[in-house]
């Protein structure tokens, strides 16, 4: 287990325990990645939450002032206990973990999904309905990014699954084909 997810899972699991005591466990996932979202997006939130320079205090003031009326206060209290532990470099790593042992307890699937361009929603539910059928039993969360180097179609990661329907992969093998032939 890396590093980074050792030091990850206790927070993860101690947030999970306590969101679904309160029944917010849904709420607080779909907040998780919108905060992961944002810490990616952000560079000055970054670098702030990361600072050394900050004190502890500040950074919780800071996370309150931003974030209390946005998330829930079981969330809120993790993020300030990750800035009083100095943690706050774990920000998407235990957020990130949180909704891995989510997943696992909900018995949802991640896909991974990489498309040429964006999707309609019947595209979406059509790409949903076959990677349900793929993963067989409980659900499937759909992780869609936009890859323009696809030329056309899409490319699914289930778990060690990889469906290439890509524009791009069909020239790839074609090319392979050639040369074995050649």
């Amino acid at each position: 287990m890396p590093l980074l997810n050792t030091l990850a899972t206790p927070y993860a699991e101690a947030l999970l325990q306590v969101t679904n005591a309160r029944n917010e466990s849904e709420e607080v996932a779909a907040q998780c990645k919108e905060l992961i979202a944002l810490w990616d997006s952000s560079d000055s939130l970054r670098d702030a939450m990361t600072s050394p320079v900050l004190e502890p205090t500040a950074k919780k003031k800071a996370l309150e002032q931003l974030l209390s009326q946005q998330i829930q206060p079981s969330l809120l209290n993790l993020l300030k206990v990750l800035a009083d532990r100095y943690r706050l470099t774990a920000f998407d790593a235990v957020l990130g973990r949180y909704l891995e042992l989510y997943r696992e307890s909900r018995k949802i699937s991640l896909a991974h999904v990489r498309s040429a361009q964006a999707l309609s929603d019947s595209q979406k539910a059509s790409l949903t309905a076959k990677v349900q059928s793929m993963v067989g039993s409980g659900s499937v969360e759909i992780d869609l990014t936009i890859d323009p180097s696809l030329i056309g179609g899409f490319v699914i990661n289930v778990g060690s699954q990889v469906i290439d329907a890509s524009l791009s992969g069909q020239v790839r093998r074609l090319g392979l084909s050639l040369a074995k032939a050649g």
